[in-house]
Order: structure tokens, then sequence, then C-alpha cells
């Protein structure tokens, strides 16, 4: 096992597939034949079927609760079970609110009535289709309001302080935003916190619409009457169905009140297409946006404010419960069955979600039917393979959730990894995840081409990591991943933090996990959740030829089989121990710069000069001032972190003791190993949670409170530094440094059964 100092030690190209001989939890000939089987398996990939199997599914509106959804299911099924694997459908009963009547409509100071649709496109053989539910935001509250308008830019709290500096208040009126800068379902939830009676949300044309490129049909940017639809349930808190927190949403669950669950709105929002947005923007009046705010429409963006542009608003849902289907194929282990490997995707979209997500769906069914024919041959892997497609993961994570929750205790048992792929494209492989599937992860990308550039998909990746790392611009995290990246060796993987289906898994039970996906080359931002996510548009614009899905398969796919098939689990906990020294010397640098901006802040209005500055005729107050900062001791996650260091270091010499002996030692043992293995992730829970959301139990990884999907690391101390709670901030640092040292103890363990 090498250590990640010497892995990133020089810089040589990867070594090819061919030639290389060190493969993580194998022995050099056990290697070899893992090798073998991996290319048998991709022999049995076809980006033709691929392409079929998009277009199939994607022939009609796949929303929950569709006849199509629940189709592609059981086509599903019936698949699997011909691949020769264990299939079955769990179906579990949520809360999923559909829209029965939305309306909007400029009042004053003239009237106009917002269309609410998306029709058809020139050469787009779906768009025309029946079905589809008319763009909404679910989990957004019933209403029928008419009040003024105002423009809040991007909606977030930042946004906010600028309005007020500008002496504008949102009470009582119906903000509009624009979407970017944050999750969506932060717009809603700030605006209401701030007293306003609904929401809009509208995408700019600036941001994914013609100041992008050419609109769809002739390019693959949002065309004016796009909708991106969502979810706006408050999954910070926690996601899956509102009514069931924390267990499976099966027939006899305790469920909550409608309105006691505390993830659902209460005021109306609804998304709207910058063809419906231009006349609500262009009736305001008010003082003029601050110029970042200003978009790509042809008008001056004002604030509004007053009751001179006024509109009225009205979202009445349908919301009874609805069945959802996840699709569970199993292939048992030959002789580790209790060991088990995920591999998942959802299957659910707003419309036709060709793009999001069935574009990643059919790279994973694709995988499946490779494995079929490797079973077929009398193969077996000997850890237990469990491929899933969930169901309902637009609304909120719900068929990954429930699923996670009502079969908690046994995942927690025997759960190994989860492996997640959503949307696909073309271009850079994205790679997110628990840092101590980096190097498995690592050596696998390293073994597949890149259908671009022939080179293997972890150089190209390596080649953007530089390139992004080196502008001025770029964030102190993309300078150092591009340090990293410069060096050769292991790439460094993002931390996750929520929109996906591996939330349930990570943050609530503690199963380490990956994310997985092509993109970065394709237009497919411009048609995110709507109407025109098409077989059609993916065929020109996403994936053409289907050649990255066979490479995502190939990515994915050789992950669970080396996973599976693995001597001694693939996992290095020094990567993880290096990871988390580098976050928690950001913290101090984050301590460093806000006191440094505390400091400064506090000049400038000590001083005065915000007032000297504004403009009589155009005021803008003074922000408002920021509390003193106290002493943040960091020393207990200092005191952690590197002692975790010093352990992660001895665990990794027994392991390599352990390899060049050939992992010999009996059945019994090597069991306990891979067992003690597989449960280190869950060592970095906390049975209580994060404050505030105790469903989140992850003290390492969990997406922000204030960033949606973004993820925040080390988040019960990055949080509270961030938000200034000053007390908590210390508190959690004691919390997590307690969690890091079980975590010690636990891998001290595992080094003494290496040893033996």
């Amino acid at each position: 096992m090498t250590s990640a100092a010497g892995a990133a030690s020089g810089a040589a190209p990867d070594v090819p597939v061919a030639s290389a001989s060190a493969m993580l939890g194998f022995t050099p000939g056990r290697a070899a034949e893992q090798r073998a089987l991996e290319q048998r398996f991709d022999a049995a990939l076809s980006a033709t079927d691929q392409r079929d199997w998009l277009k199939r599914m994607s022939s009609e509106p796949n929303h929950v609760g569709s006849a199509h959804d629940k189709a592609n299911a059981e086509w599903m099924l019936a698949r699997f079970r011909e691949w020769g694997w264990d299939a079955r459908i769990e179906t579990y009963s949520v809360l999923y609110p559909t829209p029965k009547t939305e309306s909007l409509e400029l009042v004053a100071p003239e009237h106009f009535k917002a269309t609410l649709h998306e029709p058809p496109v020139a050469g787009d053989s779906t768009s025309a289709t029946p079905g589809a539910l008319p763009p909404y935001n679910a989990y957004g509250g019933d209403g029928d309001v008419t009040a003024g308008l105002v423009y809040a830019n991007q909606g977030m709290p930042d946004d906010y302080k600028e309005l007020a500096r500008r002496g504008i208040d949102v009470r009582g009126k119906i903000v509009i935003t624009r979407y970017g800068g944050g999750w969506r379902g932060l717009k809603p939830k700030l605006a209401q916190e701030h007293g306003a009676v609904g929401c809009l949300i509208y995408s700019d044309p600036r941001d994914d619409g013609y100041g992008a490129g050419d609109a769809y049909p002739k390019g693959g940017w949002r065309p004016q009457d796009g909708v991106q639809r969502g979810s706006v349930q408050d999954m910070q808190l926690y996601p899956g169905d509102p009514l069931t927190p924390g267990v499976g949403a099966t027939p006899d669950a305790k469920r909550l009140a409608i309105k006691d669950a505390k993830t659902i709105l209460k005021i109306p929002v609804l998304p709207i297409s910058y063809a419906d947005a231009l006349p609500l923007l262009r009736a305001l009046d008010g003082p003029m946006a601050p110029r970042e705010w200003r978009g790509g429409l042809p008008i001056a963006y004002h604030l509004g404010g007053g009751n001179a542009a006024k509109a009225h608003l009205v979202v009445q849902s349908d919301w009874n419960r609805k069945d959802i289907h996840d699709v569970i194929a199993v292939m048992k282990g030959s002789t580790e069955p209790d060991q088990w490997i995920l591999r998942g995707n959802h299957h659910d979209g707003w419309v036709f979600g060709a793009w999001d997500p069935l574009s990643g769906n059919v790279a994973l069914l694709d995988e499946a039917k490779a494995i079929g024919a490797l079973a077929k041959t009398g193969w077996r892997p000997k850890r237990t393979l469990v491929y899933a497609s969930w169901d309902a993961e637009e609304p909120g994570l719900l068929g990954s959730t429930e699923f996670a929750e009502a079969h908690a205790d046994e995942l927690q048992r025997k759960a190994v990894a989860y492996i997640n792929s959503d949307t696909n494209g073309h271009g850079f492989l994205g790679m997110e995840g628990s840092h101590s599937l980096q190097h498995v992860l690592n050596e696998v990308a390293a073994g597949v081409d890149d259908p671009e550039t022939h080179v293997s998909v972890r150089e190209r990746a390596r080649a953007k990591m530089r390139i992004d790392g080196s502008s001025d611009s770029a964030k102190p995290q993309a300078r150092e991943a591009a340090t990293i990246a410069a060096k050769g060796g292991d790439l460094p993987i993002e931390a996750l933090g929520s929109g996906s289906d591996y939330s349930a898994f990570l943050q609530h039970l503690g199963i380490a996990s990956l994310n997985l996906g092509f993109g970065g080359e394709d237009d497919q931002d411009g048609v995110y959740h709507s109407r025109y996510d098409s077989f059609d548009h993916y065929d020109r614009f996403g994936d053409p030829g289907f050649a990255y899905g066979v490479a995502l398969s190939k990515v994915a796919g050789h992950i669970a089989l080396r996973m599976a098939n693995a001597d001694v689990l693939p996992m290095r906990f020094s990567d993880f121990s290096d990871t988390l020294g580098r976050y928690v010397a950001d913290l101090h640098q984050t301590i460093d710069g806000m006191r440094k901006a505390t400091a400064s802040q506090h000049g400038l209005l000590d001083a005065r000069v915000y007032a000297l500055v504004s403009d009589p005729a155009r005021p803008i107050g003074p922000p408002a001032r920021d509390s003193d900062m106290p002493a943040i001791d960091l020393a207990p996650l200092d005191s952690a972190a590197k002692q975790l260091t010093q352990s992660a270091q001895a665990f990794e010499s027994a392991y390599d003791a352990r390899a060049a002996g050939g992992f010999k030692g009996t059945p019994g043992q090597q069991r306990a190993i891979d067992m003690a293995i597989a449960r280190m992730e869950q060592a970095l829970t906390d049975p209580d949670g994060l404050p505030g959301r105790g469903w989140y139990k992850h003290m390492i990884y969990a997406p922000g409170l204030l960033t949606g999907y973004g993820v925040k690391t080390v988040p019960g101390v990055r949080e509270a530094i961030e938000q200034r709670q000053w007390e908590q901030a210390n508190r959690y640092a004691v919390i997590t440094a307690r969690v890091l040292d079980g975590y010690r103890a636990q891998l001290d363990q595992l080094t003494t059964l290496m040893k033996q």
C-alpha cells in the first residue's frame, strides 16, 4: 500500500493498465485476474443499448406518480431478472404535492398574465407530448396573494442585507429572485423568514439562456419559455418524505400531520421563464439594482419595494400521498454475502428527464447487463452487489432516503460502500466522495480511456484541475487542488454535500460513498428540469454517440467490481487524515480572515465612511455592525487531526505488511478485517447529529444550511463560525474532536487486527 505522499511524489503520466501491477486490496496474481474480468465486463457494454434505453425511458412524462415512471420501473425489473439478478420493486407511500391551480398576473401598473407553459420547439419530438405537469416547485405552500413586487437578486442572505441598506422591506411582498447563487429551496425559505407572502424564481438569460450560448433548438441553452422546475423542500433539515423523518414511509409508518412537517414551506412559490419574468421586472420602480444583480434582459433592473408593481399569485396543490417504486437488484456474494456493495442512480424526472437522470441510469443498467453476462459464465462476486434505481429523487431524495431509513440497521451492519451517479454528459470526470475511497477511484480512473482525447479520464481531469486553479480568480480550494494535481499521482476528490441519492447513506448512516459523472463540455444547464430535457436535446448536446455513457459504466462498474472482489477492502485512511488536516488548516485561515474583516468593518463604521460615500439622491445605508470576535479554540481539533495522521500511517504499514504476505489469514480473520474497514465511516457520525438538524449525523461532510447542495466540511464548527455563533463553534470543536478520537481508536483496533 503506497502512502499518500509517495503516490503524489512523481509527475509521470498514468501508467497504462496493461503494465500496471499494483491494485489496492489485491495480490499481484489476483490483480491480473481482476483486470481480465474488467476487460470482459467492458466488452459487454454497449453505447447502442444505452441510446435505445434512454430513448425508450424518456419517451413520455416521467414525473413521480406518472404512469410512465411506474412503467419504467417495471421494465427495469424485467431487464434485471433477464440478466440474472434477484430483483424486486420496493414501494413506499410518500407525500408528494402536484399542482391543481397555478396563475400569475401583473395587476399594476398594467395587466399581464403569465403563460406558465413551455411550448413545443421544432426538432424536439417529445416537446408536444401530452401528460406533463405544468412548471411547479414541489413543497411550497398553497396561497392566493396579491402584493407588491420586490426584486431580490438570487435571494441569498447577503442580498437581503443589500435590500435593507437601501431601505427596502419585503414584508407583505412577493419576492422575485433569479436562479443561481445557492440552492433554489433557500430562496423561498429566506423570503418567508423575511416576511414575504410569496416567491417567484426565474431563469435569467445571462446565466443559462442566450447569454451563455444559442438557445434551444439552435443551441443547447434555455429558450425564452423554458422553466426550471424543482423541489423547495427544506432538505437542510432532512430529506425524504416530509411526514416520516427518520423512518421508512411504509404503509404502517407513523406520520406527521402536514401542518407539523418542518420541511414544507408556508408561502406559495412558482418557477417562471424569463419570458414571463420580463414584464414583471420591467414594471418595477424604486432604486436601481446593484450592478452585479443585473441580468441579461433588455431592461434597467430596479428593485421595486413600493406598490407601483403589484402581482397576483395563486398556487393550489393536491396534497395526497403517492406510491414510489425503487427497483432493487441483488447478486449474492459467493463467500461474503453479508458484505454489500451498493450502486445507485434514480429514474424519475421532472418531465422527460433524459439528461437528469436517465443518462446516468442507462449507464447503471449497462453495468448490470455486463455483470449479468459475467455471471452467466459461472462467475460470482466475492461480496454481494446491490444495484438500485431509485424513484422520487427529484422532489427531495425520497426513494433512496426511505429505503435507507427502512433498512437502516441492516445497512449499517452489511453495507461496505455506496456508489452514486445522477446525470451524465461529456467532458471531464467529476469525482466526489468519502476520502477513504479516493485511491481506489484514482486507480480505476487511471485505467479508463477518455473517449475524446484517448488519455486516461484521470489525466484529463488532472489537466482541468490544474487550469481551474491557475486563474487569479480561483478559489483557495481550487488552487490547492491544482497544486496537488500538478505533482502527479492521485487527484484529490471533492467532498459531498447534497443534491443526490448518496445523502442518506453517507450523512445519515455513515456509509462511505462516491458520486460520479462526466460533464463540463455539454450544454445541459439550459434545459435543466424543463420540458426540453429530452432525448433529442441529449442526443445532440449531451453525449452524442453515448461514448461517455460507456465511460461512466466503466468507471463505476470497475469500482463496484473491485470492491466486490478484493482480497481486503480497498480503502485507504491516510487520504482521509491528509484531507482532514487541510480542512482544519482552512478553519484557522477562515478565523484569521474573519477577524481581519471584522476589524476592518468596525474601523470603516467608526470613521463613518459609508455615510460619506453615499449619494444623498440615492442613499445606501451602512451595513449592520458585525459582532466582536472572541477567541475560538481549535486546539482539540488540531490535536485530534495530528494523532489521526499517526494512526493512519501505522495502519498503512500494517496493511502493506499483510499485502506483502498475500493477505493470508483464516476466513474469520479476513471477514473481521473487512467489516472493521467497512464500519470506519460510521465512526465519523455522532448520534445527536448537527445542531438543529439531527438527521445529519456525519461530523465531517454535510450540505450547508445556506448553500443547499454545496458541502460544508467540519460543518458543526465551520457553520457556527460563519454564522458568528462563537459558543457553538467552541462546543462543536470539542464534539468533532471527540468523534475523530473515536475514529482514531477504531482505526488503531483495525491496525491490531491487521497485524494478527
